[in-house]
């Protein structure tokens, strides 16, 4: 099972799926509720196999509660972050992470970056068939982090809660984020979470406390409203150099002119690069985890009764990040 190191802020190192190239986000679409198109009885069909820790309930309220989040990323001299979190159900805006070299001048003079991750926006943009697509993609993700036994099948999703081996601490150098003595930060939730770079981010952003996460680890493994927040916070949150899953699949990102060069491209393949692409990317087009995971995903599309026939699902000829 693999390991994610999220790099949006950190110091260590570690649908509408375009199918139409010209496509732009719209602003004339209704926001769409997930709770409105997909219920209790059709999670559980897609997902039969389920450890009973995966509820219905608790991925609503996790989408729910997110919602309400919005934060602002602002970088200066490229590793030198501030984050603000505003919660809208309390209207309220903080500082949640600021980081030392922020108000030095060399930092002062670089010229800042930055952009807003609105959590209210996961699989609610563009209109009922982009949001299936992007939920689509986004359980064919999960369920393949999670799965366990019945390959072919699709149908052994959201099984596992945490990684097989829990003896490593997964814990690396991060000034912003550092690791709680006697924690492990091994892979936990529907997106296997993993290292304290990426716990106490995630924890900034879902909570506002970088130390709820850092000091807690275990509330993903426990808590399945936490578990399903913490893979919200992965898809709608950009890396360092990569877009977030949320961009890709609803067509607000635009591949550059070296992503150009790298064979990257926008479909469901490219949101593959992003969680995964230095295992599964690159390789060819008959890489296992590759393949599963387009599996899935074409699974669950055919399940929510749509397609995505023209969609760009490889990742075999493009260059990881």
């Amino acid at each position: 099972m693999k390991k994610l190191i999220i790099l949006p802020v950190i110091l260590f190192l570690g649908l509408k799926c375009v199918c139409t190239a010209g496509s732009q986000p719209n602003s004339h679409y209704t926001k769409v509720n997930i709770a409105n198109f997909l219920r209790e009885k059709e999670f559980n069909d897609l997902f039969p196999m389920r450890d009973k820790f995966y509820t219905y309930s608790a991925f609503v309220k996790a989408v729910q509660e997110m919602g309400h989040i919005n934060v602002k990323v602002v970088r200066r001299a490229v590793s030198v972050y501030q984050l603000t979190r505003t919660d809208r159900s309390t209207g309220k805006s903080v500082i949640v992470r600021q980081d030392e070299d922020w108000n030095e001048d060399w930092a002062k003079k670089r010229p800042d970056s930055s952009y807003v991750i609105d959590y209210g926006n996961f699989c609610s943009e563009q209109g009922l068939l982009t949001a299936k697509k992007e939920l689509a993609a986004f359980f064919a993700h999960i369920a393949h982090e999670t799965r366990h036994g019945e390959d072919g099948k699709y149908n052994d999703g959201l099984m596992y809660i945490h990684e097989n081996n829990t003896s490593l601490t997964y814990s690396a150098p991060n000034d912003a984020y550092p690791a709680v003595t006697s924690k492990k930060y091994y892979g936990r939730g529907p997106i296997q979470l993993s290292y304290n770079g990426n716990y106490g981010y995630a924890s900034d952003c879902i909570f506002g406390d970088k130390n709820l996460l850092l000091k807690n680890p275990g509330l993903v493994e426990t808590d399945p409203v936490i578990a399903f927040k913490t893979a919200i916070y992965f898809w709608m949150t950009p890396q360092t150099n990569k877009p977030s899953a949320h961009d890709v699949m609803i067509g607000k990102w635009r591949p550059n002119a070296a992503d150009k060069a790298a064979g990257r491209a926008p479909g469901f393949g490219m949101t593959i690069n992003i969680v995964n692409g230095q295992l599964e990317c690159g390789k060819g087009e008959n890489n296992y985890g590759m393949k599963d995971r387009i599996g899935f995903y074409q699974y669950f599309l055919k399940k929510m009764g749509i397609s995505d026939a023209n969609c760009a699902c490889s990742c075999g000829g493009m260059r990881p990040f």
